[in-house]
């Protein structure tokens, strides 16, 4: 028998399946079990097999659904990827409205599901999941966060192999490597708020996911 979840999130990576459920139990929401959890997250090991109209279809059929939320990686990107995933949410949603609205979109579908998008990091800039997580950064901790980008620009006029489209995720790696203990996971940094969860920061997106799965 298959599992029924009316509330379901899909994700690019494992990294979001793990990062997701941290931030949001740290922002007021019992997350459940992993057998039952609040929101369902699904990931789908890279862009391209999710930005698929039958996935998505799919997806929207999926029995006792009553919320679908997508959430992706601008790169360097933004606008090319809301018209990709757009493109593909049309076949089931032929009335998603053509802009992404800076507070990610929440649209209610022909058959009266809750579809939302959300675009890491904002909906507006170029960025992926480490970007978001560095603006949840401890304000007091500026001076060394600054440190650490200074740093990885350095290693990269040095030599370092990491491309610039992964700047952002060397930065973070970089801040993790040099708290204590070092080089914890991005949602292990989250649960002992190496990384501040409740950052003003981060609320325009926790606020687009309680409002999406009714969690307000």
């Amino acid at each position: 028998m298959t599992d029924i979840y009316p509330r379901v999130l899909l994700v690019e990576g494992k990294q979001d399946r793990f990062v997701i459920p941290e931030l949001i139990e740290a922002n007021g929401v019992n997350w459940g079990t992993r057998k039952n959890p609040v929101v369902f997250i699904r990931d789908y090991d890279g862009y391209q097999k999710l930005v698929d109209p039958d996935v998505i279809s799919t997806e929207l059929q999926a029995s006792g659904l009553s919320a679908l939320g997508i959430m992706i990686d601008a790169d360097d990107n933004p606008t090319g990827r809301w018209q990709s995933i757009r493109s593909a949410s049309l076949k089931s949603i032929p009335d998603i409205p053509e802009l992404l609205p800076e507070c990610g979109l929440i649209h209610t579908t022909p058959t009266g599901i809750q579809f939302g998008i959300w675009i890491m990091p904002d909906n507006t800039m170029r960025g992926m999941l480490e970007t978001f997580l560095t603006y949840m950064i401890p304000t007091d901790c500026e001076a060394l966060w600054q440190f650490a980008q200074t740093a990885t620009k350095e290693a990269k006029d040095k030599g370092a192999l990491f491309t610039d489209s992964h700047l952002d995720k060397a930065n973070m790696y970089t801040w993790l490597a040099w708290q204590n203990p070092p080089g914890r996971q991005l949602h292990q940094a989250i649960m002992e708020r190496m990384l501040n969860p409740n950052h003003p920061n981060a609320q325009k997106f926790v606020t687009w996911f309680k409002t999406l799965y009714g969690l307000m």
